[in-house]
């Protein structure tokens, strides 16, 4: 029988989980908001102002990489 108590990969790097993301603290807070304010989403648009911009910035940073790489540039 095979053993199941391996974690096995992502199949592709997108596939990642939130927690590998730099930008899970960010994340983290916007969800710690929306409970503190039972999910009065007006009193947490400084946090996912934040989250946005975080993920924005990866995105840029991963299609710079990218294009790095690329066999077409």
């Amino acid at each position: 029988m095979a053993s199941t108590s391996r974690d096995p990969s992502p199949p592709y790097p997108s596939a990642a989980r939130i927690s590998d993301s730099p930008c899970f603290l960010q994340y983290s807070a916007s969800l710690k908001c929306l409970e503190e304010h039972s999910s009065e989403r007006s009193k947490c648009q400084e946090h996912f102002d934040v989250y946005k911009e975080c993920k924005k910035k990866e995105r840029e940073a991963r299609l710079e990489r990218n294009k790095k790489r690329s066999f077409f540039s």
